[in-house]
């Protein structure tokens, strides 16, 4: 199971249209994501248009998985509008312990970073064959009954 852990997002993506960053102040930028079940492992797309792939940071630690990003601010520009964000791009997923957090793979590909993350071994439903029993272990039942 996969869960996301940004209880304040829509606070801050608000309070950011309205009053703006302001410089090293700001927290980290979230970034939109898409995630899904896809046979035995779990996909998550996220969105980090006009980052360099260098400045991702992925790390996985009890079972967080955060992801780490930035585009560099440009400098000496003076600018007629400016509404893409930059600087720090943060996130956070929560891995459920059914997840196979030693496999991850990551790419990055268009400005869409996608993690694929496996279902455990141990987690994955299989088949437990029932065994009949012998007409000896059958013929005992009914001389103890």
């Amino acid at each position: 199971m996969l869960m996301r852990t940004e209880p304040y997002r829509e606070l801050d993506r608000l309070t950011q249209q309205v009053f703006g960053t302001f410089g090293t102040l700001a927290r980290p930028s979230a970034m939109p994501m898409d995630a899904w079940k896809d046979g035995h492992e779990f996909v998550v797309e996220m969105d980090l248009p006009g980052v360099d792939p260098a400045s991702i940071d992925l790390d996985v630690e009890r079972n967080v998985l955060t992801v780490k990003a930035e585009r560099k601010p440009l400098q000496e520009r003076e600018f007629v509008a400016s509404e893409r964000p930059r600087g720090l791009f943060s996130r956070q997923l929560i891995l459920g312990d059914t997840l196979d957090i030693d496999n991850v793979k990551a790419g990055y590909d268009a400005g869409v970073l996608t993690l694929r993350i496996p279902v455990a071994e141990k987690a994955k439903p299989r088949k437990i064959q029932i065994r009949q029993a012998s007409e000896h272990t059958s013929q005992r039942q009914l001389v103890d009954a």
